[in-house]
């Protein structure tokens, strides 16, 4: 592992634990050259998802895709960041776990539903406003009282 301060080659590690609820390695490590300290992550490489989208195009799994839509629907609501980054890692989880390895979007945008649902109501609104593509007030208004029962 190449040193992000002095570029030196060689670098040890110092510490090793699991993070992320199991799913990667956190390694603290330090240079021999400069002798600055430095936090790596490891995770397992996996065989490429591909997500068939509404248009039946394919492309690979996008995790930032995700997060950004469930980033814009928590806007200036009460939700902390490692909730956001637990549903996230939640979503994709079950995402990688699917029997195929072509999802089709509507699950995943299910599948954050779902979990934005039981973690905020307003976050849940305004992410199924875009996912669903509201036309109009009453198909909102339909929405809403599913959420208000």
């Amino acid at each position: 592992m190449k040193c992000p301060f002095c570029g030196y080659e060689n670098t040890r590690v110092i510490d090793s634990r699991p993070a992320e609820n199991d799913n990667s390695i956190r390694r603290r490590r330090v240079c021999d050259e400069c002798d600055k300290r430095f936090t790596t992550y490891e995770k397992i490489e996996t065989i490429p998802l591909i997500v068939i989208k509404k248009d039946n195009n394919r492309e690979a799994y996008d995790r930032t895709k995700i997060e950004a839509g469930v980033l814009r629907a928590c806007h200036k609501r009460p939700v902390p960041a490692s909730s956001i980054t637990q549903l996230i890692d939640e979503v994709e989880t079950e995402v990688f776990n699917y029997e195929d390895k072509e999802i089709p979007s509507d699950v995943i945008g299910e599948l954050v539903m779902n979990k934005l649902k039981d973690l905020d109501a307003v976050a849940y609104v305004r992410f199924a406003s875009v996912y669903r593509e509201f036309k109009d007030i009453n198909t909102f208004m339909d929405e809403l009282k599913k959420v208000l029962n």
